[in-house]
């Protein structure tokens, strides 16, 4: 019987509330769901694909998989045009390949020095993408308390959206 045993009990609960839920209001239940009770920096594999959202890596069975060995094979795939696309897809290599819950733009920037295409000014390009409408990525704190201290990000739906734009018809989406 479900009652007998807690966690039986819990998804029989959670299946009788997510009936009377359409698709897209569970799926935001799930990631908010997700990001509150999962251990930090571990996702356990038993919840498949993995899609990243404004709350984080959450279990996404209909998305194709798409691997990357490293950062070049991404860029070789999304052939960004410009900096800004650089960035994100950078950020994207970060967040969903990796899934990583969230990047520094020194990181980004370091790895983009390293394949010829470093920003001239990585903190004006983050704050341009914070501030876009719709915004691509968001900030998610700060580590330490001077100006100096490093941001840490994650990516928006948009921001996902949009580099998984990229890789389907290697397109120009930020400008």
């Amino acid at each position: 019987m479900p009652g007998d045993i807690p966690e039986l009990k819990a998804m029989a609960d959670i299946a009788s509330v997510f009936a009377t839920l359409e698709d897209d209001e569970i799926q935001r239940v799930l990631r908010w769901a997700t990001e509150k009770y999962r251990a930090k920096g571990s996702i356990p594999s038993s919840l498949g694909k993995l899609t990243v959202t404004e709350a984080g890596a959450v279990p996404d069975d209909s998305r194709e998989a798409r691997e990357f060995a490293d950062l070049p094979a991404l860029f070789d795939a999304a052939k960004p045009a410009n900096g800004l696309e650089r960035i994100l897809s950078a950020a994207y290599y970060h967040q969903v390949v990796k899934t990583e819950p969230d990047f520094d733009s020194w990181t980004l920037n370091t790895e983009l020095k390293h394949l010829g295409y470093p920003s001239a000014n990585i903190t004006r390009d983050m704050d341009r993408l914070v501030s876009r409408s719709p915004k691509l990525v968001i900030q998610t704190r700060k580590e330490g308390s001077t100006q100096q201290a490093r941001r840490k990000f994650r990516l928006t739906v948009e921001g996902v959206r949009a580099v998984e734009a990229m890789l389907k018809k290697g397109r120009t989406v930020v400008e």
